[in-house]
C-alpha cells in the first residue's frame, strides 16, 4: 500500500511539474493569414516578412504563415483580425469594405507606378488612411503590393469597355470595383478568391480581373482563353493586425514586427516587378491569348466612378486629388 501511495505521489508530482513547465517553454505563435496561392506575391511577401521577423524575435515569438485562404477568405480574415483570433493578415481591395476611404485605390488608373505609390503612401496613407483604419479597429504595419490588375475571360478579348457588356465578371469584395465594372457595362459579382477557379471552369463566371501574380498562382490560365492588359487598377496590399490584439503584444515584439514589415517593402516591390515580366510569358506559354486594351477608352468611361466616390465618401474627392497631384510630372 505504501509503495502504491509513493508511486501515486510521484506520478502526480511529475504531472504537476510538466504542467507548470509548459507555459515557460511554449513559444508565442503569431499567425499570419493570406489568400495567395503557392508562388503568389502574397506568399513571397509573407514568407520574407516571417523570415526577417523570426530572425529578430528569437525565442520571444514566432510568425507562422498560413496561405491559400487556410484561415479564411479576405472578409473572414478581416473579422478575425478584429476578434484577435488571427494576429496578422494581408488584405488588399477588401480594405475598402472596412474603411470607405480606402476605396480611393479602386479608382481606375489612379496610381501610375510604384514610385507614385510611394509618394501616396507617405502623403496619404500614413497621415490620413491609417488613422481611419485604427478608428475601425485595424493597425496597419506596412504598405506592400497586390499589383496592377488585368482582365481574363473565356468569351473574347477586351479592348474597350463596350466589350464587357453583359459579361459575368468576378470581382473582389469592395463596392467601388463593382460600380466601376457596372459603369463599363459588365455584370460584376464579388466572390472569394478561393472560389474563382471553379466558377471560371464551370462557366458560372465568364471572367475575372486580378494582378498577374494572382492569375498565375491561382492557375486561371488553365481555365481562361484571353488575357487583356487593361491595367485598370493598381491595388496596394497592407500588413494589418487588429488594433487591440497588436497592443496586447509585448512592446519589443511590436517593435520587431513593425520594423520587419516596413523593411520587407523593398523586397516586395522588387519581386513584383520581376513577376510582371516573368508571369506574362508563362501565361502566354500556357496558351492564353494576350492583347493590349485601349486604356484611353477605359479612362473616359471612368469619370462617373470618380464623381460618385467624391460625393459619397467623406474627404474622398480631397484624397483622390492629393494622390493625383503627387503623380504630376511623373
Amino acid at each position: 500500500m505504501t509503495t502504491r501511495r509513493t508511486l501515486a505521489r510521484t506520478l502526480i508530482g511529475s504531472a504537476l511539474l510538466a504542467a507548470f513547465a509548459l507555459p515557460a517553454s511554449a513559444q508565442m505563435e503569431i499567425k499570419l493569414g493570406h489568400v495567395g496561392g503557392p508562388g503568389s506575391l502574397f506568399e513571397l511577401s509573407a514568407n520574407e516578412f516571417a523570415r526577417r521577423a523570426n530572425e529578430k524575435l528569437g525565442s520571444k515569438a514566432k510568425v507562422v504563415v498560413f496561405g491559400s485562404s487556410q484561415l479564411g477568405g479576405d472578409s473572414e480574415l478581416m473579422q478575425k483580425l478584429r476578434l484577435g483570433t488571427v494576429e496578422l493578415a494581408i488584405p488588399s481591395s477588401v480594405m475598402s469594405s472596412a474603411v470607405d476611404a480606402f476605396g480611393m485605390f479602386e479608382m481606375p488608373y489612379l496610381v501610375k507606378n510604384r514610385e507614385h505609390m510611394k509618394k501616396i503612401e507617405a502623403g496619404v496613407v500614413w497621415p490620413s488612411l491609417a488613422p481611419m483604419a485604427e478608428a475601425k479597429g485595424y493597425k496597419i504595419l506596412a504598405v506592400w503590393e497586390n499589383g496592377f490588375r488585368n482582365i481574363s475571360t473565356n468569351t473574347k478579348p477586351i479592348v474597350k469597355p463596350a466589350d464587357l457588356a453583359g459579361m459575368k465578371l468576378r470581382v473582389p469584395q469592395g463596392k467601388w470595383r463593382v460600380k466601376m465594372f457596372q459603369a463599363y457595362g459588365a455584370n460584376p459579382s464579388p466572390m472569394a478568391l478561393s472560389e474563382v477557379f471553379v466558377a471560371l471552369q464551370t462557366g458560372v463566371m465568364d471572367g475575372q480581373e486580378n494582378p498577374l501574380t494572382q492569375i498565375y498562382s491561382s492557375k486561371f490560365q488553365e481555365v481562361q482563353k484571353y488575357l487583356s492588359m487593361t491595367g485598370h487598377v493598381y491595388t496596394p496590399a497592407y500588413l494589418v493586425s487588429g488594433k487591440n490584439k497588436f497592443a496586447s503584444l509585448p512592446a519589443d515584439v511590436q517593435a520587431i514586427l513593425t520594423q520587419a514589415a516596413k523593411d520587407t517593402q523593398a523586397y516586395v516591390y522588387t519581386q513584383a516587378a520581376k513577376l510582371d515580366d516573368e508571369l506574362l510569358e508563362k501565361i502566354k506559354a500556357a496558351g492564353v491569348k494576350v492583347n493590349e486594351a485601349d486604356k484611353d477608352a477605359f479612362i473616359a468611361a471612368s469619370k462617373d466612378v470618380y464623381e460618385d466616390f467624391g460625393k459619397e465618401v467623406p474627404d474622398g474627392g480631397k484624397l483622390v486629388k492629393q494622390a493625383i497631384d503627387l503623380g504630376k510630372g511623373m
